[in-house]
């Protein structure tokens, strides 16, 4: 029989690595959206790219993963999905932007 501690890691873990691919395939698309004359849609991200393109996106990525640190931190994994299911659509969002242009 599986311990289900073992099967509980090894689902957050997934969880965890899903969010990391997803960060990557945000800066991804949207660096590539950039490169094809789009422009960011949050005005968060707005706000941030006044330093700069790059530095701003990197500095989205710095919230993001602090807020999935104190996710992790406090065990609050059903938040961990809801973000994923977040940035799932705005990758999706995104490459949509790119085809369509």
């Amino acid at each position: 029989m599986a311990n289900p501690r073992a099967i509980a890691h090894q689902f957050w873990c997934l969880r965890i690595q899903l969010f990391l691919c997803l960060q990557v395939l945000d800066v991804f698309t949207t660096w590539l959206g950039f490169r094809r004359g789009l422009h960011e849609g949050s005005l968060f991200i707005q706000g941030l790219m006044q330093m700069g393109p790059m530095a701003g996106l990197i500095a989205s990525k710095v919230v993001a993963l602090s807020l999935a640190g104190l996710c992790i931190w406090y065990k609050r994994w059903r938040v961990i999905l809801w973000i994923n299911y977040w940035y799932v659509t705005v990758v999706i969002w995104n490459l949509a932007l790119i085809v369509a242009r």
